[in-house]
């Protein structure tokens, strides 16, 4: 096997084992989806899947400006022009879905919008927004069962949605301190009922959303996004992680879901944590985290990995895959464009052929 193998994830059959990973870009004016955003993910089919930015299931998930949602018509039909473009060029499209909890700003929600997580502790650190600038993270409301049984929904509904709009899945967004990865973490998690305290009631909420997306569109057609041991969007260390994941992922093992995509860390995982996610999870593994076309050879030919998710190069390189197969230098991205409204640095990136 190498990264130009075929994999089968799924009823899809994977026509490379590089994935584009699921990267914020605010480029959805209003949080629908734009034929910008169509032209974008369409000159990036050639990766054996795409892993689409954030998506909110629900106006209490729009975290971040100009982020797209899946919970209206409007966004569906928005999503349905991207998943189309994708296709018709051979790719996969899998759609993040993506609730920020407290990693959020009033500013950048609708009206009738909460910012709600598992408790009332606000994030350290500042959110962007497009009137005001840099802004405090503010306080959450703490979730109650009622919310907690409407967000649960929420993300049933978004996978229905996904498949209307096209899409060959979704994938969780259990990591990088969004509010399904705040349930998990016992610092930012201070609940005293059946979704706080010991590992498998921190984990609760996490096992029942994905039960509930695989029971609303098939567990074949659902992966979920883990970053065991990150501390991004203050997500403060806490002890057994490795306990915990290896938990987590025999839950996923029993429910059949399409893959786990784990977040490595620029250091990557301790070996103890690695070893507990793949003994319980036997199904595709997609790991992702600073990996060029050597070191992701290297992991599908030792078998550590099925699949490599790949980031910034996907931004500025829309023909990443036959750059990697031609073993081609790669162009730079353009950071301070990253989350800008326009098409500069978003899909005027050249590829090789009419560079």
């Amino acid at each position: 096997m190498t990264l130009f193998s075929n994999h089968q994830l799924g009823p899809l059959t994977l026509k490379n084992r590089a994935v584009m990973a699921p990267m914020t870009r605010c480029r959805a004016i209003g949080n629908v989806p734009g034929q910008l955003m169509a032209d974008y993910y369409a000159q990036r089919a050639s990766a054996g899947l795409i892993v689409t930015e954030g998506t909110a299931p629900s106006i209490n998930g729009l975290g971040y400006p100009r982020i797209p949602g899946l919970y209206s018509d409007e966004q569906i039909a928005g999503w349905r022009a991207v998943t189309d473009a994708v296709h018709a060029a051979g790719g996969s499209i899998f759609v993040q879905v993506m609730h920020t909890g407290r990693i959020s700003h009033s500013i950048n929600m609708p009206a009738g919008a909460e910012i709600v997580a598992p408790s009332a502790i606000a994030a350290a650190g500042t959110m962007f927004t497009d009137t005001d600038g840099m802004q405090p993270h503010p306080v959450p409301r703490a979730m109650e069962a009622a919310d907690i049984r409407q967000a649960i929904d929420e993300f049933a509904n978004a996978a229905r949605n996904a498949i209307e709009a096209g899409f060959d899945g979704i994938e969780l967004h259990a990591a990088n301190g969004y509010l399904l990865e705040q349930f998990l973490n016992p610092h930012v998690n201070m609940r005293t009922d059946e979704y706080g305290g010991s590992m498998r009631n921190r984990g609760r909420f996490v096992v029942e959303v994905a039960q509930a997306a695989a029971d609303a569109i098939g567990a074949d057609r659902v992966g979920i996004r883990l970053s065991p041991h990150s501390t991004f969007n203050d997500h403060p260390a806490y002890d057994g992680v490795a306990d915990l994941y290896g938990w987590l992922a025999g839950q996923f093992q029993a429910m059949g879901l399409a893959y786990v995509h784990l977040v490595l860390g620029q250091s990557g995982l301790p070996a103890e944590t690695l070893d507990a996610v793949r003994n319980a999870y036997t199904g595709t593994l997609i790991v992702n985290s600073g990996f060029d076309r050597d070191g992701a050879e290297t992991v599908i030919e030792k078998g550590e990995a099925d699949l490599v998710a790949f980031g910034v190069p996907f931004i500025s390189n829309p023909d990443l895959v036959e750059r990697m197969r031609e073993g081609a230098g790669l162009a730079e991205a353009k950071p301070d464009l990253f989350y800008a409204p326009g098409a500069e640095g978003y899909v005027d990136y050249p590829e090789r052929t009419a560079a």
